[in-house]
């Protein structure tokens, strides 16, 4: 059995993947989104995939989809699309990508599911962003001003009422495209702050760490250190119904506490890292997504048709 694993990048994630699939007895093959095409007259399907001729696979893990124009990354996550519609499962599919990777959609399915997450607010009017965070900072409040499309805590900002100082709202042509996603800061309930990733697969959350950091961005790419977490029954819940709220395969659920002992969720990931998890895990993370790609999504599918 033949997995397509797209990635911009091959290293650790890939690595393990591969293995996983080895020992499911099954071959991984790590495919740039870039490189594949669409050619109508090259397969019955009119996809053109690198190494797989005129043969679909099986299935295929996302592990990384580049950046690029609009019209590229468009044709990229069309691929996503195509497969799916021609029966392969794909592990997050493009639907689910592009529910994540738009941070404002992600903050308008989880309100609408009823999952507790910080207000949030994105608009492309200066003037009303400037109401915003006017408004937000008379009541005391700080905001994060965040890029509609970022990752790793790059590109984050505090603006409004921070330690009684107001912090206004910088040019949003510069790294913002033009667009304020804001969404009300939650301050640190301890010293050194600290936020929760828990890791969903298959609908299941399966592990959990604490992100601990003295910044108030809790990202690992930004320094902060990873610890064992007991994935408690409020975690999990609050996290399943996050990824379910997106409806994804697998999902990295940054979650933060809140007054009283809430949880809010602040971001889901659909193409989550794991190797700082790994570090403080005591099972495989890319065997059990693996497992479940193979024994869930697979399970009772007719193989994929061939040229």
């Amino acid at each position: 059995m033949r997995i397509a694993i797209f990635t911009d990048e091959t290293g650790w994630h890939t690595r393990q993947l591969q293995a996983a699939l080895r020992a499911r007895g099954a071959v991984g093959r790590c495919i740039d989104l870039a490189d594949c095409h669409i050619d109508t007259t090259a397969a019955w399907h009119g996809l053109a995939i690198p190494g797989f001729g005129r043969e679909l696979p099986a299935a295929a893990l996302v592990r990384g989809i580049a950046g690029g124009s609009f019209e590229q990354v468009t044709k990229r996550l069309g691929v996503l699309h195509a497969l799916r519609e021609l029966g392969v499962p794909v592990y997050n599919d493009a639907r689910a990508i592009e529910r994540s990777v738009d941070k404002s959609m992600t903050s308008l399915l989880l309100h609408a599911a009823g999952v507790p997450t910080p207000p949030t607010w994105a608009t492309e009017s200066p003037a009303q962003a400037q109401r915003i965070v006017m408004r937000e900072s008379a009541a005391g409040h700080a905001l994060v001003l965040k890029p509609l499309f970022g990752s790793q805590g790059k590109g984050l900002q505090l603006i409004g009422q921070v330690d009684g100082v107001h912090h206004p709202l910088p040019d949003l042509s510069k790294g913002y495209g033009g667009l304020a996603y804001l969404q009300r800061f939650i301050p640190p309930a301890t010293e050194p702050g600290y936020d929760w990733r828990v890791l969903v697969v298959g609908g299941r959350a399966v592990t959990a760490m604490r992100r601990v950091s003295a910044h108030w961005v809790h990202n690992v790419a930004q320094g902060a250190r990873c610890q064992p977490a007991p994935l408690t029954q409020a975690l999990a819940q609050r996290a399943e119904a996050a990824a379910a709220a997106l409806d994804m395969d697998y999902a990295g659920v940054d979650l933060m506490p809140a007054a009283g002992g809430a949880i809010q969720v602040i971001e889901v990931n659909g193409v989550a890292a794991w190797q700082g998890l790994q570090r403080v895990t005591g099972f495989n993370i890319a065997q059990a997504i693996v497992d479940d790609l193979l024994d869930r999504k697979l399970a009772g599918l007719a193989p994929a048709r061939m040229a």
